[in-house]
C-alpha cells in the first residue's frame, strides 16, 4: 500500500525546523527563505518563537513542552 503524501506546505515546515536545528536552533529572521506562511504555522503551533535582540529579530525552536 502506498504511503499518504504530505502536503508540501508540511514539508517545507519541517524542512525549516531542520534548517533551525542545524543552525544550532536559531537563526536571523533575515536570513530565512521560506514564506511567510510557514515561519506562521510554526508560531502558531507555538513551535518556534521569534526574539528581538535589539539588532534585529531571531527565529529559535521554542523549547518549552
Amino acid at each position: 500500500m502506498a504511503r499518504p503524501k504530505k502536503s508540501c506546505f508540511g514539508l517545507n515546515a519541517d524542512n525549516l525546523l531542520d534548517s533551525l536545528r542545524v543552525r544550532g536552533g536559531s537563526a536571523p529572521l533575515h536570513s530565512i527563505r521560506f514564506s511567510n506562511l510557514v515561519i506562521q504555522s510554526l508560531l502558531d503551533q507555538k513551535l518556534v518563537k521569534v526574539q528581538n535582540t535589539g539588532c534585529g529579530f531571531v527565529l529559535e525552536i521554542n523549547e518549552e513542552k
